[in-house]
């Protein structure tokens, strides 16, 4: 036989309150019990009782004793009396003395049961045991045992489970379903289990009460699939189906919807709540209440409101917690005048809001700024002494913050910070420096300093604070200041100075607190690592990037697809196509699949190394992933098929570009290259159309395209017209621009020396150079007789940007505009 001893206690021990010996030859008439179950039970298993400690006042007292008369009274004959003198009479023989020998079984149960302290249960069991003529039965064990399992005394309800089996007392469905409940209450849940799986063994069935419990247990768990298991084997071993009655009891049917509530099982629910209705069950407020805020947690308004209706037309009356259920529903599907509305509902119905209704109201109103209601509101939980705890005092904190109502923001803040946990203040902090308010976020953390009340929380926050406006250097002093204070950095503090020092490009410094939380055995994924090899890669420092993948790899730590999606780009960055093809090989072996990530570094490397079929092999594995291919990764297949003359593919995937609304400026560029490479001036001219009138006309790369373009075709009015909007934009030339102009100024005829003497104007960055060449090629333009409508423009007009003379060569300016 399964005794669960090993696990319903943790260390075994002699039993603090030891019970007498019992004869074990003495007869037991009542081993068979007849009892009708209405009759005689043990106390109810749905709710705790506790003894009265203390009471307040002689008054009270008295009050107490009359209301236990008054209850004593349903039981009729002489059980009132004998219960009175149980109060009154601390000796229990003494007490029962004139019903020594006429106390029936069922008297016995009585008696045990009006015990509101088990101590003085156990006290009168123990004189029934001695007194040979008081026969104990199971169902006594059973009211015993829950008292004591619900006082938590383990060793004793062991003991008491060994009496029974030792005086020949065979536990019953009821004995198991009492062991079952107070183990689950009392937070034993693997040795309810182990008292389960012996019930079964026995051969008995668990009754709808003990189900139940085996069901909250469950739930409580969050073992959703185990409770839905163990239903449906109980629903199929106990044959409960009698015609014209339900299946199962009310608080049978609120376990199962909340059950499969919690589980996300919304069919379930519905059928459940259906079944219910068929079978003649009616809901109560507890079934309605689990309805709406399961249907609500998974956006069925609409439902919601059905259900209120329903609720008022079957007279089942609303209480404080629907009203809470709603109020929070609402006003976190972003309808605040609902929630305003069942709040005000809830007064008109005579229902005093309690603190959560008023609390959930308040931070809707403060999350969406509503300074005037949350102020009223404040008021009056003020005016019921309700206490504002941390969480909607930081909220308000963030909505005077978020309104710009910085001096109410501090005010409030000061009202409560000699109340505040760490917790609160790391929430405050949060507020202010959220919106870069960063003297008040340090002030805060003085005063959170000043109360010993930092924690590594408060730490994180104020560094976020730091990197929000980027004080870098402050954020580092937080996190090498935290130990002398008895902080420890946790893997946030140093994620984000990673993070932090990673984005402002600063990646050493980066890497000495990765050496950091390397050293704190902080480091349990390759996130960290990830960061820093970015920011490296970044740099151009491709050294240091191979250099932390060995380092982690060695370290035990596994590579994911962003770390090998970093080193195949800083390889492709440099044309090293062995080195990628080496890190390439490696992420496949570790069973990591191409991602879109890395096929844009494959093409990039394939388009700056001509590899053409396999830019295009890769093109078309990245076209069959689940998501569109990338804007990066078409203009480079553009790009090269642009170098390779191929009109129709780079045509096939500008179009698909455009018909997604994707195509951008460097996409138009590129193809107003191509077509002016393979001379289809006129296609060449109607892109240049269509970027100017989309507002695609920005980078220097795309002016120089069309330039060269209209000099290719032989329409220099229009590249001259395309410079003068170029100078207009304040977009600045660079070599390649005058490199094509010059083309004009030959084919025009303008001398060598005059065009010597503007690139000496160009190389000294003379003030007004920029004009003098465009009055040069006007005055070529015009000279030559060629078609330019603004030849009569003056020339003074023109808006001349300061122009930095730009080193970068035009592939790396290409690079760029991808």
């Amino acid at each position: 036989m399964l005794i669960p001893c090993d696990c319903f206690l943790h260390v075994p021990t002699a039993p603090s309150i030891l019970l007498s010996n019992h004869d074990a030859s003495a007869s037991w008439k009542d081993k068979i019990l007849t009892f009708q179950t209405n009759a005689v039970a043990a106390p109810a298993r749905t709710a705790d009782f506790f003894p009265n400690i203390a009471v307040p006042s002689t008054v009270a007292v008295q009050i107490a004793k009359e209301k236990k008369k008054g209850s004593w009274a349903r039981y009729g004959g002489s059980i009132p009396a004998m219960l009175e003198a149980l109060d009154r009479v601390q000796d229990v023989g003494e007490a029962l003395w004139p019903w020594k020998d006429t106390l029936s079984s069922r008297e016995r149960t009585i008696i045990l049961k009006e015990q509101k302290d088990w101590r003085r249960a156990v006290e009168i069991f123990d004189w029934f045991r001695r007194e040979r003529c008081h026969e104990v039965n199971v169902i006594h064990y059973n009211v015993v045992i829950c008292a004591v399992g619900r006082a938590r005394i383990w060793e004793l309800v062991l003991r008491l489970w060994h009496e029974m089996h030792s005086c020949g007392v065979a536990p019953d469905n009821s004995t198991y379903g009492t062991l079952i409940d107070v183990c689950c209450k009392g937070g034993r849940e693997k040795a309810a289990s182990l008292w389960l799986g012996d019930m079964c063994k026995r051969g008995l069935m668990p009754d709808e009460v003990t189900m139940g419990i085996v069901l909250q247990a469950h739930k409580k768990a969050g073992e959703y699939e185990k409770a839905e298991r163990f239903f449906n084997r109980w629903s199929l071993k106990s044959d409960r189906r009698m015609e014209g009655l339900p299946r199962y009891n009310l608080y049978t049917y609120n376990t199962l919807i909340d059950t499969y509530g919690k589980a996300g099982q919304l069919e379930k629910v519905s059928g459940t709540f259906n079944q219910m209705l068929r079978e003649g069950v009616a809901p109560n407020v507890v079934t309605f209440n689990t309805m709406i805020h399961v249907c609500g947690k998974h956006h069925r308004m609409d439902r919601v409101a059905s259900l209120v209706t329903m609720m008022e037309e079957s007279q089942c009356f609303p209480d404080t917690r629907t009203y809470n259920i709603l109020i929070s529903l609402y006003r976190e599907n972003n309808d605040i005048d609902v929630a305003e509305y069942y709040f005000w509902k809830m007064k008109a119905e005579n229902l005093a809001p309690d603190v959560v209704s008023c609390r959930t109201l308040l931070y809707g109103y403060s999350s969406r700024g509503m300074v005037t209601k949350a102020e009223t509101l404040l008021k009056e939980m003020d005016e019921r002494g309700f206490v504002i705890d941390e969480y909607t005092q930081s909220a308000l904190t963030r909505m005077y913050v978020n309104t710009g109502m910085l001096e109410q923001a501090w005010l409030w803040f000061q009202k409560y910070c000699n109340q505040m946990n760490s917790e609160c203040f790391a929430a405050n902090i949060d507020a202010f420096g959220e919106k870069g308010y960063i003297v008040l976020a340090e002030k805060a953390f003085l005063c959170c300093l000043k109360r010993k009340m930092l924690s590594v929380s408060v730490c994180n926050v104020m560094i976020k604070s730091y990197g929000l406006v980027e004080k870098l250097d402050e954020a580092c002093e937080i996190a090498d200041g935290m130990e002398r204070y008895g902080i420890l950095p946790d893997y946030l503090t140093y994620s984000s100075l990673i993070q932090l020092l990673s984005t402002a490009r600063l990646p050493n410094k980066a890497l000495y607190y990765l050496k950091q939380m390397q050293a704190a055995k902080l480091v349990s994924d390759c996130v960290p690592y990830s960061v820093v090899m970015n920011s490296f890669a970044k740099n151009g420092n491709l050294r240091m990037v191979e250099c932390l993948f060995r380092e982690m790899i060695t370290s035990g730590i596994h590579a994911d697809v962003f770390v090998y999606s970093i080193l195949i780009d800083a390889c492709a960055e440099v044309g090293n196509v062995q080195q990628t093809a080496a890190y390439f090989g490696l992420m496949k072996k570790d069973g990591l699949c191409e991602s879109a990530l890395i096929c844009n570094s494959l093409i990039k490397l394939y388009t700056k190394v001509g590899y053409l079929a396999e830019a295009r092999e890769t093109y078309k594995h990245l076209i069959s992933l689940d998501t569109d291919a990338s804007l990066y990764a078409s203009n480079c297949m553009i790009d090269l098929y642009s170098d390779h003359c191929m009109v129709k593919e780079a045509r096939e995937i500008f179009e698909n570009l455009k018909a997604r609304g994707s195509a951008n400026e460097f996409s138009h560029a590129m193809m107003v290259c191509l077509y002016k490479k393979v001379g289809r001036f006129d296609e060449a001219h109607r892109i240049c159309k269509e970027m100017q009138v989309l507002g695609l006309l920005t980078q220097v790369l795309s002016y120089n395209s069309v330039i060269q373009m209209y000099i290719s075709g032989g329409r220099m009015g229009e590249a001259l017209k395309i410079f003068k909007k170029m100078l207009a934009s304040n977009t600045s030339p660079n070599d390649a621009t005058f490199k094509a102009l010059k083309v004009i100024l030959v084919k025009k005829g303008v001398t060598k020396s005059e065009i010597r003497k503007l690139e000496r104007l160009r190389r000294n960055n003379t003030h007004d150079y920029l004009r003098q060449w465009y009055m040069t090629l006007s005055s070529a333009i015009r000279s030559s007789g060629s078609s330019f409508e603004d030849s009569t423009t003056d020339h003074s007009a023109i808006r001349i940007c300061p122009f930095d003379l730009i080193t970068a060569s035009v592939e790396k300016g290409i690079q760029e505009g991808k």
